[in-house]
């Protein structure tokens, strides 16, 4: 999932749950930034203390996430990203992460009961990205493994609107036949992406299939290269895994204590009237993650999602680093 979802769904979440602003803009913001946090340098405190950092965001791209550097796959990308499943017989098959796993609940649940701590809002927004997380990371691991591999052969995004009328356009006016050899070019292309992506980071995590399980209105399907040779297929619809993502955060946010809500607001606190509403800016079909926050923005600002018209306050993660540097 990017900054549309993470920082932007997750505060209008949290408002459409009756919380402050103030308490959205928090909860948001420590959601985004896992994956915005790349400090490395570790800081010493005024008091002489140190904070030992430790970076929760990389490139899936990057060889730093390779087989080669073992120890951040499993204090990073596995606690944060790819929150394991906890299924199977064996460990990389319980390495998998799963949606909605009951590891995630038990997860999500003790972060939300630490609300009151003077960091229980940060915890709130992290342990709320890693169960997000859940919903498009499910199938992948976050250790660099075969079982990540994937026949680059079987990807198919089946409701990818992007360059439909320039498609339309060349094979007016030459024909079937070169359209189908540009077709076959762009699959060959897409093949390429997806062989170098894997290979690039030790087929870590969902490398093999690119961005795809992070576009919410994406429809697609691939099949896996399981480690004995057999075919793995899976069908997704990310804007249905989504909205269940949705639903549960919601959710938990409907559960908080009643000091983060706002007194002014008296919420119906069911889903159901809101679902349509959110299901629709998921849907909207856009590569652009910057388009795609902009939908949530303007349904805010348009009276759309929140009991009256309002904008979502700012993300706050570049002013906290630069906070971490003055301490």
């Amino acid at each position: 999932m990017h900054s549309d979802f993470h920082y932007y769904g997750t505060y209008a979440l949290a408002r459409m749950a009756g919380l402050r602003r103030d308490v959205c803009q928090t909860i948001a913001t420590a959601a985004q930034f896992v994956d915005d946090n790349d400090t490395t340098s570790d800081i010493d405190l005024l008091d002489g203390g140190r904070l030992y950092a430790l970076a929760t965001a990389h490139s899936m791209v990057n060889i730093q996430n390779s087989a080669l550097f073992d120890k951040d796959q499993r204090r990073v990308w596995l606690p944060f990203h790819f929150l394991p499943g906890n299924k199977g017989k064996t460990l990389s098959e319980r390495l998998i992460c799963r949606k909605d796993s009951t590891i995630a609940q038990q997860m999500v649940k003790h972060c939300f009961s630490m609300v009151k701590k003077p960091y229980g809002l940060h915890l709130v927004g992290i342990s709320s990205h890693v169960y997000a997380d859940t919903f498009s990371h499910y199938g992948f691991m976050g250790v660099s493994s075969r079982w990540n591999k994937v026949d680059s052969r079987s990807i198919k995004l089946l409701n990818d609107t992007r360059d439909k009328d320039a498609e339309g356009r060349f094979q007016t006016k030459y024909g079937e036949t070169m359209s189908g050899l540009r077709n076959w070019r762009q699959s060959l292309w897409d093949k390429v992406k997806s062989d170098v992506a894997e290979s690039g980071t030790g087929a870590l995590g969902h490398g093999a299939v690119l961005k795809y399980p992070d576009f919410p209105y994406l429809e697609w399907e691939f099949s896996y290269e399981h480690p004995k040779g057999s075919q793995r297929f899976s069908h997704r619809k990310n804007a249905t895994t989504f909205l269940e993502a949705c639903e549960k955060i919601y959710g938990l946010f409907c559960s908080l204590d009643p000091k983060f809500q706002n007194p002014e607001i008296i919420q119906n606190k069911g889903f159901d009237r809101i679902r349509d509403r959110v299901k629709e800016i998921l849907e909207f079909q856009e590569t652009n993650r910057e388009k795609r926050s902009a939908k949530w923005r303007s349904a805010a600002e348009e009276g759309i999602l929140f009991h009256r018209p309002e904008e979502i306050l700012p993300y706050q993660g570049d002013a906290w680093k630069q906070s971490l540097a003055h301490l």
